[in-house]
């Protein structure tokens, strides 16, 4: 049994208003161990300079955060909403390092740009080749670049939040994917929309960009296991998931700024 499915097993939903503090603490030190896990699974992603420890005590905060900020009315396991807190105060840390050239998020950006306008003048997502010869560069220095942006995937779907009104609590998109039972965001915000956006968006992923970003945010496999079962080195494995992920992101950033337009229109 993984350390994944060991942390998931029980649909613990206690009457949380009426948790002592003892009974809090007995929470953190019940969950503590999937700081480490999920510490470990981003960190394996980052540059050798990002210091392990400084996720793990920014984790540390997230599931306390969680602890105290609960709502049984949600819908949901604990385990999922602690989850969703230690992977939010993880990454929120990285932001404030700024660990990410402006020049690596510019690259990232334009390989964006590039993909959508091929896509839009081929009538299909372009193949490395196509998107290399587009750059004028040959397909090894494409793959360079591909290595060299995945940096940025940090701040990817993990990280993608839906700000809710009332003061509610943002919520991760993949979390609403994942999780058939959760509701309230989307009920909150009217956009079962975004869900089905983002479903037909991975749909319309090539097969193998799909199959590498279903494996990894749904079954939670690494790279290196996504490696094994596809028969692809973890580096490659990687460059999938990094153009992947910046096209999710630029279809998703695209309709909440389309949303963002219209709402300021109306008003």
């Amino acid at each position: 049994m993984s350390e994944r499915q060991a942390y998931g097993s029980r649909a613990d939903k206690p009457s949380w208003q009426k948790l002592s503090m003892a009974d809090k603490t007995n929470y953190v030190e019940q969950y503590s161990p999937l700081i480490k896990y999920l510490a470990d699974r981003l960190a394996s992603r980052l540059p050798d300079h990002i210091v392990k420890d400084d996720l793990v005590s920014a984790g540390v905060m997230g599931l306390i955060d969680a602890v105290d900020r609960f709502e049984t009315e949600r819908g949901i396991m604990f385990k999922t909403y602690a989850e969703f807190r230690i992977k939010g105060a993880m990454i929120d840390e990285l932001r404030n390092q700024d660990w990410v050239p402006r020049t690596v998020r510019k690259k990232a950006n334009d390989l964006e740009r590039l993909w959508r306008r091929l896509e839009i003048l081929l009538g299909r997502p372009p193949t490395d080749e196509e998107s290399a010869e587009a750059l004028d560069i040959d397909i090894a220095s494409y793959h360079k670049l591909l290595d060299e942006v995945s940096s940025v995937n940090m701040l990817d779907l993990e990280a993608f939040r839906i700000e809710t009104p009332n003061g509610r609590e943002p919520t991760g998109i993949y979390e609403v994917l994942a999780d058939e039972n959760y509701r309230d965001a989307l009920t909150l915000l009217g956009q079962e929309e975004v869900r089905l956006l983002l479903v037909e968006s991975i749909d319309s992923l090539p097969e193998k960009e799909r199959l590498v970003v279903t494996l990894y945010y749904h079954e939670e496999l690494t790279m290196k296991e996504i490696g094994q079962v596809m028969g692809y080195t973890e580096s490659r494995i990687s460059q999938i998931h990094t153009k992947s992920v910046i096209k999710l992101r630029g279809k998703l950033s695209r309709y909440f700024d389309r949303k963002l337009a219209e709402s300021q229109t109306s008003s």
